[in-house]
């Protein structure tokens, strides 16, 4: 069994809950290395539908341990709400979940600078949730952070809280024209947090080490995607942590020779979710169609996404910078009764032709994408579970996406539940090159 990656490969919003959720049944420890509540995976079970925004879907699973790394910003209020709603539908969590000690703590403040900062950029808006993720993660690299351990450690807690706010309290009410906060108030609310959540924290680079010495396989879950990466995606529309797979050695302790595979998630189209450039974009009918059969808005914040046609260039960047070994895509059925389909192939700007993805922001929002064109197919293939079924149009427009990549595909989604799936290969056995059934 492998130790495997998973990542989305677009901007986000590519369906990983549903295959975490579906490889975790062959995993032993599912673990989250990125990101915060600001990201949201959506499982359709036949137990009901479940929306997850901090902790593993995995945990959906009997017998698994799912893990917080290090990587994770921690909202404690909303991670204990989400708690407590999985509980409600049924879903205990005890020790089967693990927290970090390393993992930095989202503070009231945040979230207000965060929204204030939002507001004062107008037009220039990144399209943030406003859940004080950003700037955590800023804290965190100025060295004024607060980690989850320090809820174990009041009186270091206390301190460190008193130190930030006198900066914190200054830039609010000065520069940003609002209330600051109080030590008092802060501090008794996040002990009041602490002892509900000291159970769950624990050493997560040593309680993966000993995973490994078992060989019991991990699924390494990412939230967002690779082109909301903090280095390589979209700058600065982006996230604050690195959502590529280079991210979850970082945001769990565990080293890069440690990983067997990495699976990029992609849909059979493409979409994003705030501001920033997006070559493909649809603003007309067919946009609005794609939206509509996709039910495109947000897990986490309930935006409408933006949607267009598949980039090619935007998955090889993909591919190429997390090292993926295998593509999983999903909502092949969206395209149902399309007549015509189209993939990009091309950016042109000021008359030049370009194959590979820019990182110059003007760049990609002024070219112009270049398209290859597809027939539709007018079959439904909505909850196909069997390659061969597959009308040969569609076949053919996943076998281009392989070809356009250079990555093969080892699964396809055709719906939202778990059993719509076609699995060509499981990406968590062992690496080889795949016996693929395509006849």
């Amino acid at each position: 069994m492998a130790n495997l990656i998973v990542v989305g490969s677009q901007w986000g919003d590519e369906g990983k809950g549903k295959i975490v959720d579906l490889l975790a049944s062959e995993a032993r420890v599912i673990v989250r290395f990125q990101g915060g509540s600001n990201a949201g995976h959506t499982v359709i079970t036949k137990r009901g539908t479940f929306i997850f925004h901090l902790v593993p879907s995995g945990i959906l699973y009997r017998g698994k341990l799912c893990v917080l790394g290090n990587g994770v910003a921690i909202d404690p209020g909303g991670f204990l709400d989400e708690l407590d709603g999985l509980s409600a539908q049924g879903l205990k969590v005890g020790r089967n979940l693990v927290i970090s000690h390393r993992a930095h703590l989202i503070m009231p403040y945040h979230k207000a600078i965060d929204r204030a900062a939002e507001e004062a950029k107008g037009a220039r808006r990144i399209g943030t949730t406003g859940r004080g993720i950003g700037p955590a993660y800023v804290d965190k690299m100025a060295r004024i952070g607060i980690r989850v351990g320090d809820l174990l450690n009041p009186q270091a807690f206390k301190r460190k809280l008193q130190e930030n706010l006198v900066e914190v309290n200054s830039l609010l009410r000065h520069i940003h024209k609002t209330n600051g906060f109080q030590v008092d108030k802060i501090y008794t609310e996040y002990m009041s947090y602490a002892k509900r959540l000291k159970g769950y924290i624990g050493d997560v680079p040593l309680l993966l080490e000993k995973a490994m010495k078992k060989a019991d396989p991990i699924l390494f879950e990412g939230a967002q995607g690779t082109h909301l990466d903090i280095d390589f995606g979209t700058y600065p529309y982006v996230t604050s942590s690195s959502s590529c797979a280079g991210g979850a050695c970082i945001g769990t302790g565990v080293g890069p020779t440690k990983i067997d595979a990495v699976l990029g998630v992609t849909k059979a189209y493409t979409t994003r979710v705030g501001g920033g450039p997006f070559p493909t974009e649809l603003t007309d009918d067919i946009g609005e169609n794609l939206k509509a059969k996709g039910q495109e808005f947000g897990a986490t914040t309930g935006r409408a996404r933006r949607c267009g046609w598949f980039d090619a260039l935007l998955l090889r960047h993909a591919v190429r910078v997390n090292g993926l070994t295998s593509l999983a895509v999903t909502k092949l059925d969206v395209l149902d009764g399309f007549k015509e389909l189209k993939i990009c192939n091309g950016y042109r700007y000021n008359g030049k032709l370009y194959r590979e993805m820019p990182s110059d922001l003007e760049m990609l929002t002024k070219c112009t994408p270049v398209y290859e064109r597809f027939p539709g197919w007018k079959s439904e293939t909505s909850g196909m579970v069997s390659y061969k079924s597959l009308p040969i149009e569609a076949k053919r427009y996943l076998s281009r996406i392989e070809e356009l990549t250079g990555c093969p595909i080892d699964m396809i989604s055709t719906g939202s539940r778990r059993e719509h799936t076609i699995v060509l290969k499981n990406p968590l056995g062992p690496i080889k090159k795949p016996s693929r059934s395509r006849k």
